[in-house]
């Protein structure tokens, strides 16, 4: 375990150093905070109330809730360190509940928990570690941050079945500097056996499932109580606009969706190809109509070098993940401004797969990666298929690459 719970990029020794660990009350950020302490790192515990959690009473398994906060404390007790519930619930309601219904409306499909990670955890929660004189924030997170010959680089975590790196894509270089995740380098088996070595009463606690503040998984009826009117009916249209149905909100359905439609009658199984949210309307079509291999993506976060040092506008090769149960895919990432360091690092720019994937959803993330290495991500903003633009530049004798970036120069 020596090399395990080490942290990278220390210089000094563990007994002068201090970290905040970010503790949920679960198994994995207990066992983070018991291996810093029984390394010698001088730990500050740090457990945020992000949401009512009398909303919760009795949910076993939710984030944040009341009887995680008991738990945090009581693990803290265990360890004989100090420990903090800091209210963090008006920042988490604008950043993250918010967005969350704002994104629904917008007919997409949010992911709550990236949010909670780049605007709650590692800004504010960073933030208040700096004014307590901490050297690290450490987390429980299954990721690993890597010395890299030009600074920290975030990884994969060696389990895959565990990794969350596609959920910290937005993690920015100055961030990741200031961050630690212990458990990078562990299989979720030899956790829980550390949590029963060392004692911890949160052993056998199962993991998280649900959305911490939607505790029943019915995030529909969240979303309408935050808006009203949210889940107004319309139509369920194909792709030439024939009406086959009727629905009880778009905020129900998401690209790529194929269950509970509730329309039958055709030769073909229908999916949800796309949500209009202005005018209610979800529309169905083939699986062929979801077929899309070129991405646009929104408020790029990049962690390797600037995108514009690619040169000749031939892209940079990256695998790329479009959603986090899916594996990642080949294809390339173009900056839609090509020469602009500061424009191709956080603003936006295009994915050309070498293979049409389905079910790509704006709202979602789109992650790349070289190898165990994130190198950058963004919010899925658009998906359509190059197929028409390559019968358009045919004659000109030019790729659908080429086109692009002659396009972005």
């Amino acid at each position: 375990m020596q090399n395990a719970v080490s942290l990278p990029g220390l210089a000094k020794a563990p007994q002068d150093t201090r970290v905040v660990v970010a503790m949920s009350g679960g198994v994995n950020s207990s066992v983070t905070a018991a291996l810093m302490t029984e390394r010698g790192y001088e730990v500050i515990g740090i457990t945020l109330q992000l949401y009512d959690h009398g909303q919760a009473v009795g949910k076993k398994g939710a984030c944040c809730a009341g009887q995680d906060i008991y738990d945090a404390r009581r693990v803290a007790d265990r360890l004989g360190i100090a420990h903090y519930v800091l209210d963090y619930e008006s920042r988490f309601r604008e950043s993250v509940i918010d967005d969350f219904a704002d994104s629904y409306l917008r007919g997409e499909t949010p992911i709550p928990c990236v949010r909670c990670n780049q605007r709650v955890k590692f800004r504010d929660l960073l933030e208040t570690a700096r004014d307590l004189g901490a050297d690290a924030l450490a987390t429980g997170h299954y990721v690993q941050r890597l010395e890299g010959a030009a600074g920290p680089e975030l990884h994969r975590a060696v389990d895959p079945a565990r990794d969350q790196s596609y959920f910290l894509f937005a993690t920015t270089a100055e961030q990741l500097a200031f961050l630690q995740f212990p458990l990078g380098g562990l299989p979720k088996a030899e956790t829980r056996a550390e949590a029963e070595r060392l004692g911890l009463a949160v052993a056998d606690k199962p993991d998280s499932q649900d959305i911490c503040f939607v505790p029943t998984g019915g995030y529909a009826s969240v979303v309408e109580k935050l808006r009203p009117g949210a889940a107004d009916p319309g139509e369920i249209v194909d792709l030439t606009g024939r009406v086959l149905g009727r629905h009880e909100g778009v905020i129900r359905y998401t690209v790529g969706q194929r269950r509970g439609l509730g329309v039958g009658g055709t030769a073909e199984p229908l999916y949800v190809v796309r949500l209009e949210p202005e005018a209610r309307r979800v529309v169905v079509g083939p699986k062929t109509a979801l077929a899309k291999d070129r991405v646009e993506i929104r408020q790029l976060n990049w962690l390797a070098a600037p995108l514009d040092e690619a040169g000749d506008g031939a892209g940079i090769p990256v695998e790329i993940k479009l959603r986090s149960a899916q594996p990642p895919v080949p294809g390339r990432i173009y900056p839609a401004k090509q020469g602009s360091g500061e424009g191709a690092e956080r603003g936006a720019a295009t994915l050309l797969l070498d293979r049409p994937q389905y079910g790509v959803a704006p709202g979602q993330a789109a992650v790349c990666y070289a190898g165990s290495r994130v190198l950058g991500g963004g919010w899925i903003a658009a998906a359509d298929s190059r197929a028409a633009e390559d019968v358009a530049t045919a004659d000109a004798g030019l790729t659908a690459p080429r086109a692009l970036a002659r396009a972005q120069a």
